[in-house]
């Protein structure tokens, strides 16, 4: 038998050996696994679920855990509460800029936009009259009982509040606003948002301060606002700058002025997201062309290309094909 002109050391024969039963004894992961924390607006929870549900069905070995709360709750989960988050999503994007840039996220996508709008059911008291005219005469009558979300909560908290400012200056009717705050009671204010779809289906309340889509997914009547009040287009972005409202800040005693805007939802990676390489790839579905087309089904139109602002070199690589940077 011929010798091997390269003869191999047993010593050294038997550390390749041990090398090798090791790399094949652990586990391989070629696809994305673990849990992935989602924290997103209420808003957003039946377009997110519906996500979730596609991006598992592609890689069944990643847990979702979504978290629907007010957008500045969730937040507060991440900024107070110290609590593991992998995506941040939220139905105004400056509660991104405001609460976690630049301590705890480095940038920012706008990827999707929405209306305010008034949910009602059949039997609302006057559901029959109610229209984009008459709804804060029908909201001020006798009897009649009207909800919103908290404003140092939810962003549709302090969107009602600057579409009742708007509407003030819009129906040329003096103290409007201030006729609207009395007539809503404390125990009308929850949270967030859908916490009052169930006073509002079993009677409790009559009509709803909401976003449009969050009517549309659950096949509720609507009243639709004028575009002059109701945060959806960029034209009327002026008059929308009238409005103004204080809200609580990162610290007790600080203040955040929210002056109305058209709305933009943001979506980010925390910086100590425990699963970053996933998170990053729910990102990329989320405000790409499959998850853009959920949004679309779902009553918030997305916005084409997203944008990103931040510190957008920090963003992942299957991000930065997808966004136009800002």
């Amino acid at each position: 038998m011929k010798k091997s002109r390269f003869p191999l050391n047993s010593s050294l024969l038997g550390v390749l050996l041990i090398s090798v039963q090791f790399f094949l004894s652990q586990p391989v992961y070629a696809e994305p696994h673990g849990k992935l924390i989602v924290f997103n607006a209420g808003s957003l929870a039946i377009p997110f679920k519906a996500m979730k549900e596609r991006f598992t069905a592609v890689y069944p070995d990643v847990r979702i855990q979504l978290e629907a709360a007010g957008s500045r709750t969730c937040a507060r989960k991440i900024t107070d509460l110290k609590r593991p988050c992998d995506i941040m999503a939220s139905a105004d994007y400056t509660v991104i800029e405001n609460l976690l840039i630049p301590d705890y996220a480095d940038w920012n996508i706008s990827f999707a936009t929405n209306e305010m709008a008034i949910m009602y059911r059949q039997g609302s008291k006057f559901s029959k009259e109610i229209n984009g005219d008459n709804w804060y005469k029908i909201l001020l009558r006798k009897g009649v009982e009207y909800g919103h979300s908290d404003p140092n909560c939810d962003p549709c908290g302090y969107r009602t509040m600057l579409v009742w400012q708007l509407a003030e200056k819009y129906y040329r009717v003096p103290g409007l606003y201030q006729k609207l705050i009395n007539g809503c009671p404390p125990k009308n204010v929850r949270p967030k948002e859908t916490d009052l779809i169930a006073m509002l289906e079993v009677g409790q309340i009559d009509y709803l301060f909401i976003y449009r889509s969050v009517c549309e997914q659950h096949k509720m009547p609507l009243a639709q606002l004028p575009v002059e009040i109701n945060l959806k287009s960029a034209r009327y972005e002026a008059f929308y700058r009238e409005a103004k409202i204080k809200v609580s800040g990162k610290k007790p005693g600080e203040f955040i002025v929210k002056t109305g805007k058209p709305m933009v939802y943001g979506i980010t990676i925390p910086k100590k997201a425990p699963n970053r390489d996933v998170a990053a790839r729910f990102v990329a579905f989320a405000v790409g062309p499959e998850g853009q087309e959920i949004m679309r089904r779902n009553g918030q139109p997305p916005i084409s290309p997203p944008e990103a602002t931040g510190k957008v070199d920090q963003l992942p690589p299957q991000l930065r094909k997808l966004v136009e940077r800002k």
